[in-house]
């Protein structure tokens, strides 16, 4: 008996000492993303750890199977949640109540939503942004016209807070704040930017959201409103840290796998991928998944998105979208604090210039950051900042349908005064053709696509300006077309005089190339 017991002892309470450890361990590896987002440990990943490690026998392994079933985590086996979009037939515990969860977001269980650790935050951040634009029509079978709410709204605007808050909490972002006019809504996330048409919904994120994995809720609220997809489009740039993205993020490939998986709940999703740009460089990945039916969507034939990403801009203009810069006041409320803060930005920047007439509602994130959401009749503008020394960036977005974007990029790239800039412009057949210059291509009069930079100052000597270096176009799907250019600043060299009227001095323009990433 003695001998059995040792056995026991020395073999089984070893082993189960080290998966307990494991477990904690991992725990505490968990990292309260960047913006306040907190991160969830799921059941999913819970229950990787009260799966036996491998050097386990399998009567020890059951044992700890026994003594789990009546220990103080009181893990209790529940069928599949329904709104799973990769579920599978294994039960799963669900998560222990000790589990933090973000704010005003009912919980959504997802087998990979724990997949992929946070890495410790070190000054550097995710700035360039998933997109996903995903735009419905009434459901084919349905003759009655779409129902209205009490302020007669219809489609996807008929969504309520819960269901919106669905959406953001699949793709680990949060909503801090909304506007609102009569064509469309705009939400500022933690994580950037979401808007809502009745037939369309756009939405942006950054840092190491997983955007995709809200496809399914997508396709779900949408039946709930009387609406299916009619196209769907992705795109994002290359990553700066792609290791640190988590499923269904980790490459372009896994993401197509991912959207393609989709199709057993909506065959439109059955679309194509696409690369944009040099592989060794700044390039651009899309998929479309183009079902359109033209005759019923004439209004639509002539959109355009412009997106311009900045990287490495100015240092002084970096510098006004840090939190502490500004003076505090004693007795003023946290929210006003942040709202007062928010529009010192957008005034000191100059970004309240760059829409003009439309309506502003800014961020100002701790302890850097910023995002802006503007809207007026039917566009967006949005802003999207990360001031961090080592990886600043930029970005400004806009589905403003005008003739020439040739002013509004230069005014944008001169707020920012990046050492280059990256711009794709997606568009149907007929914007373009409402276009009197393409931005990113070159014109007859323009074979280089220039920009200017800021003027010299007294204080910024220095001028130049933006050479096209790369570009590339393709048409997909039916009639939608992706263009994509990089510009890096050229400095030219200014000749000043010194006081004694000596020789001239040549200050000499700064670093040229483009970084690899």
């Amino acid at each position: 008996g003695t001998k059995k017991f040792g056995f026991i002892y020395f073999k089984f309470v070893p082993s189960l000492i080290v998966a307990t450890a494991s477990f904690c361990a991992f725990e505490k590896r968990l990292a309260t993303p960047k913006r306040g987002v907190v991160r969830l440990l799921h059941a999913s990943r819970f229950e990787a750890y009260l799966r036996c490690p491998s050097h386990l026998g399998d009567a020890e392994c059951h044992h700890i199977s026994q003594l789990t079933q009546h220990s103080s985590l009181n893990v209790k086996m529940t069928s599949t949640n329904e709104n799973d979009d990769r579920s599978e037939s294994l039960p799963r515990p669900e998560v222990p109540t000790t589990v933090i969860q973000q704010p005003q977001q009912p919980p959504d269980h997802d087998d990979h939503s724990g997949s992929g650790i946070d890495r410790d935050y070190n000054g550097a951040f995710e700035g360039p942004e998933k997109t996903l634009e995903v735009m419905f029509r009434q459901i084919a079978s349905s003759t009655a016209p779409l129902p209205s709410d009490g302020n007669g709204r219809v489609g996807l605007r008929r969504l309520d807070r819960s269901g919106l808050d669905r959406i953001c909490l699949r793709a680990r972002c949060t909503i801090l704040s909304s506007i609102h006019n009569q064509y469309l809504d705009a939400y500022v996330l933690s994580e950037s930017s979401l808007f809502v048409y009745p037939y369309m919904l756009v939405l942006k994120t950054c840092g190491t959201t997983t955007l995709l994995r809200c496809i399914a809720v997508l396709i779900q609220l949408g039946k709930s409103v009387g609406l299916e997809i009619d196209w769907v489009g992705y795109s994002r740039k290359n990553f700066n840290f792609p290791g640190d993205q988590s499923f269904p993020h980790e490459s372009f490939h896994q993401e197509l796998d991912y959207l393609y998986s989709h199709r057993n709940l909506c065959e439109r999703l059955d679309g194509n991928g696409y690369t944009l740009g040099p592989v060794t460089s700044d390039h651009w990945f899309v998929f479309v998944a183009d079902q359109t039916i033209r005759a019923k969507n004439l209004d639509i034939d002539t959109d355009r998105v412009l997106n311009i990403m900045m990287f490495d801009i100015n240092e002084t203009i970096a510098e006004l979208f840090t939190y502490d810069e500004y003076e505090k006041f004693e007795g003023e409320t946290k929210k006003d604090e942040t709202a007062r803060i928010s529009k010192l930005q957008t005034t000191k920047s100059g970004i309240d210039s760059l829409c003009p007439g439309a309506e502003i509602d800014p961020r100002a994130f701790e302890p850097c950051g910023y995002s802006m959401n503007a809207i007026l009749f039917r566009s967006y503008s949005t802003i999207h900042i990360t001031p961090e020394s080592g990886s600043s960036y930029a970005s400004f977005e806009t589905n403003q349908r005008v003739k020439s974007y040739h002013a509004l990029i230069n005014n944008v790239v001169r707020t920012f005064r990046p050492k280059r800039f990256v711009m794709t412009l997606m568009a149907d057949e007929g914007g373009l053709e409402q276009m009197a210059i393409n931005p990113i291509q070159c014109s007859s009069s323009n074979q280089e696509a220039i920009f200017t930079a800021a003027p010299a100052t007294p204080k910024n000597k220095s001028k130049g300006v933006y050479r096209r270096r790369e570009c590339a176009s393709i048409n997909v799907e039916d009639d939608c077309c992706c263009l994509m250019g990089n510009w890096v600043l050229e400095e030219e060299p200014v000749i000043s005089t010194g006081d004694g009227g000596g020789a001239a001095n040549l200050r000499l323009g700064m670093a040229r190339g483009m970084s690899v990433s």
